[in-house]
């Protein structure tokens, strides 16, 4: 692997030079290429100078640090100020110790393995020991053999029917078709197959097509789609369910991606609508214990998609706490809630400067370290939203009010230019500041809008995969799966499994949708099971 090479810091009266040394060893072509060349570094730089988010986000993903915790921040500055690139590097290069166990899972995991029982050859449970003579033998713990196989994500199996003709009469006589097989031509599972391939794992159809092909068993993309859609009308009762739930929650959290979906581009152009931005919006609502997330694909902004939600929400319920970053798209323009903003978007702004400014940015990202810090202790302790917030009030209050008080004073004493990168994040977050800090003063209120982008990242790695949604169908039937897949997740359900039983019991399903949701299909199938049995 070639080194990292080294920046050279270099003013514009030595650029200038540099090209006057240059100039007699290059023809006219090269030397107007070195001079494009120094007038591209030196824009670059300008703009780093003058502290644009875009340049500097963008110089950071490709060379720089990959996230933006404390540590890595921080510690960037560190190296930049002691230059100890060299003591780094060797310390990056010591390979940490794994833990005991690590990669290696029980066999209580492998939910999906086919499990067979060999019987001993010659005891069974309570017959005497051959060894002493005197015992009994009973059953222990077993011993587990794991033998893995490859095969193709959709399996298949020909059953070939023994067929007889009479030829005297010309009559067909033909093996019976074992009991156990269905009538469908594609079991259950094969559309949880390519559901969970495709919109939690980013697979998109042509790969899978490809893939199954090599396999001996082809299955082209557009069999695929009839196969999940087919899947989706089935499953869409427990979405819309989802959503009815959801628009009862007393926290939602929301935010925009970009989508592309080409019938509505196609349209854009021909048609020329009014709207021509396409989106998918991600929501996350608490309900109680349980976290349900949404996905929504089309020209609705986050906060139009979060009124369609909330026309769903019982009127007697109090508004609820909506979590999202400032942007005003976000917001619903019909509905009440109690709007709190992302930290960690006002934080961002500093990361995004801190080469230019690392005394001030330092000193913001470590207070905020601080209310991390007690929020964490408040999540460890499992703390009721009350006792979180009376703890937040005693011990993040004060690091907050010391906090404004800081960035106000850098405007009032002048010590910042307010057009600068540094004073347009200060003044971020003194604009938002209430939003910011509601968790100050409401009872459950979060601190960032992290676990909706977390859930976005399904979207994106869609969207970086597949590229596109055909339709706005196909938009549909990847946001009901996106749902459903991610809310599984996050109840610690296995989605495979709860995919393949609500297809297995479609009829139940549309008629009791509210008994067939993740945290609680299953006491539905033991009651089916029970009544089936009776």
């Amino acid at each position: 692997m070639k080194k990292k090479p080294k920046p050279v810091e270099l003013t514009q009266e030595e650029l200038k030079q540099f090209l006057e040394r240059v100039k007699s060893s290059l023809d006219e072509k090269d030397f107007e290429t070195a001079k494009a060349l120094v007038a591209t570094l030196t824009y670059l730089n300008s703009l780093k100078d003058k502290n644009s988010a875009t340049i500097v986000r963008m110089v950071r993903m490709i060379f720089g640090i990959k996230t933006e915790s404390a540590k890595n921040v921080l510690e960037a500055l560190k190296k930049k100020a002691s230059d100890q690139e060299k003591k780094d590097k060797a310390a990056q290069k010591k390979k940490k110790k794994k833990p005991k166990g690590h990669g290696r899972n029980g066999h209580q995991k492998f939910t999906g393995a086919q499990r067979k029982k060999i019987p001993h050859e010659k005891l069974k449970n309570g017959d005497p020991c051959e060894e002493c003579g005197k015992g009994k033998c009973y059953c222990t713990e077993p011993m587990r053999l794991f033998r893995f196989k490859g095969a193709a994500p959709v399996d298949l199996t020909i059953f070939e029917l023994e067929t007889l003709r009479c030829n005297g009469c010309g009559m067909i006589f033909r093996a019976e078709a074992p009991d156990d097989i269905g009538d469908e031509k594609y079991d259950e599972t094969v559309g949880s197959t390519i559901a969970n391939l495709k919109y939690d794992n980013g697979f998109p159809f042509n790969r899978l097509a490809n893939l199954q092909k090599n396999a001996g068993i082809p299955l082209p993309a557009s069999v695929q789609w009839e196969i999940v859609d087919e899947a989706a009308q089935k499953v869409e009762p427990v979405y819309e369910e989802l959503k009815k739930l959801a628009s009862q929650g007393e926290v939602i959290h929301n935010d925009d991606t970009t989508g592309k979906i080409i019938s509505q581009i196609l349209e854009n152009k021909n048609e020329n609508p009014d709207r021509k931005g396409i989106f998918t919006t991600g929501m996350l609502s608490l309900v109680g214990e349980h976290k349900i997330a949404l996905f929504f694909t089309g020209r609705r902004h986050a906060g139009e998609n979060l009124t369609e939600l909330l026309k769903k929400r019982p009127e007697d319920l109090p508004p609820p706490i909506q979590m999202c970053d400032a942007h005003s798209v976000n917001l619903s323009k019909e509905f009440e809630t109690l709007l709190a903003n992302c930290l960690i978007h006002g934080r961002r702004n500093f990361v995004d400067v801190i080469g230019a400014f690392p005394e001030e940015c330092r000193y913001l990202i470590e207070k905020l370290g601080e209310v991390y810090h007690f929020d964490s202790m408040a999540k460890k302790q499992k703390m009721s939203p009350d006792e979180r917030l009376t703890f937040h009030q005693q011990k993040s209050g004060p690091v907050m009010e010391a906090l404004k008080e800081w960035l106000q004073a850098q405007f009032d004493e002048k010590k910042v230019e307010p057009n600068s990168g540094l004073g347009k994040a200060i003044a971020y977050m003194l604009k938002h500041w209430e939003p910011l800090t509601l968790f100050l003063r409401v009872p459950g209120a979060p601190l960032d809008n992290n676990i909706c982008e977390r859930a976005l990242k399904k979207a994106i790695l869609h969207r970086k995969n597949a590229l596109f949604y055909k339709t706005e169908r196909g938009a549909f039937v990847g946001d009901i799966f996106m749902s459903l897949i991610h809310t599984c997740n996050l109840n610690g359900v296995n989605p495979f499994e709860y995919l393949t039983e609500l297809q297995r019991h479609a009829d139940e399903v549309a008629a009791h949708p509210e008994q067939w949701l993740p945290w609680n299909y299953r006491a539905t199938l033991t009651e089916l099971q029970n009544s089936i049995s009776f």
